[in-house]
């Protein structure tokens, strides 16, 4: 099953950008998921299983690193095709 998920992250402190630029580069790094990221967000799309695998190693990752952080995420399955 074909998913795309929207997520942003919030980190709640200061220096906010390096903890997104950080994960975003993390999500880049998986080769099943496409991610396309704009001044809002970042989408991911590609398999359920391997998509949400990533959200849980990613978001484990980010909340360990970051005293204080929260995470949008809003999950569409059977997206369309935007190519």
């Amino acid at each position: 099953m074909l998913v795309r998920v929207d997520i942003s992250l919030y980190p709640l402190n200061e220096n906010f950008i390096p903890p997104i630029d950080d994960v975003i580069e993390r999500f880049n790094q998986y080769d099943e998921i496409d991610v396309t990221t704009n001044s809002m967000s970042t989408q991911l799309q590609g398999d359920y299983a391997v998509v949400m695998g990533a959200l849980n190693t990613e978001l484990k990752t980010t909340f360990e690193r970051l005293p204080k952080a929260v995470f949008a995420i809003k999950i569409l399955n059977d997206p369309i095709s935007y190519e």
